[in-house]
C-alpha cells in the first residue's frame, strides 16, 4: 500500500488532547488549520484561498516535545502520514483529513522560539531542569477524553 506523505504548514485551532489507548500507548492530537495564500496578478494583491482542516496525531517520543512547545494559536510545521477518514452522523457521511505525525516543528517565519538543549544522559540518571518541566506536563495537559471539556471533543 502507497502512502502519502505530506507537510502542512498552518496553525494550531484546539486546545491540544493528550490521551492513553487501551494498550497503554500515550498520543496527543490537535486541529490545524492551513490557510492557501496566493497572490492575486489582476488585483495586484494577496488574497486568501480554501483552508484545509486536519486532525494531527501524535505517537511515542513526539507526545512529551508536542505538549510542552506547543498551544493553540501557535503556527506550526507538521509532516506526517495523511489520509481521511469516513464516520456518519445523523444519516449523513462525512469525512475528515487526518495526518499521523512524524516531526512537528514551530513555523519561525510567523514567530521567534528558543531551543533548550538538553543534555542525553544515560537511563537512570537524574535529569535536567528541561526534561523535568516535560515531566510536569502531564499535569497541566489531559490524560484522558473524560477530562476534556464537551467543546474540546466538538470537531470544528
Amino acid at each position: 500500500m502507497n502512502e502519502t506523505h505530506v507537510t502542512l504548514v498552518g496553525t494550531v485551532i484546539q486546545d491540544l488532547r493528550r490521551r492513553t489507548t487501551a494498550e497503554g500507548a500515550e498520543l496527543i492530537s490537535f486541529r490545524m488549520a492551513s490557510n492557501e495564500r496566493r497572490f492575486d496578478r489582476t488585483s495586484g494583491e494577496w488574497v486568501d484561498g480554501e483552508t484545509l482542516y486536519a486532525n494531527v496525531t501524535c505517537w511515542r517520543r513526539l507526545v512529551k516535545g508536542v505538549a510542552y512547545a506547543l498551544a493553540k494559536g501557535d503556527p506550526v510545521v507538521v509532516t506526517g502520514r495523511l489520509y481521511t477518514r469516513s464516520y456518519e452522523v445523523e444519516g449523513q457521511r462525512r469525512h475528515t483529513t487526518e495526518l499521523d505525525a512524524v516531526t512537528v516543528g514551530i513555523d519561525l517565519s510567523r514567530c521567534i522560539a528558543s531551543i533548550d538543549r538538553t543534555k542525553k544522559l544515560p537511563a537512570g540518571v537524574a535529569s535536567s531542569a528541561a526534561e523535568e518541566q516535560i515531566e510536569q506536563l502531564e499535569v497541566s495537559v489531559p490524560d484522558t477524553a473524560e477530562e476534556l471539556t464537551a467543546e474540546e471533543t466538538v470537531d470544528a
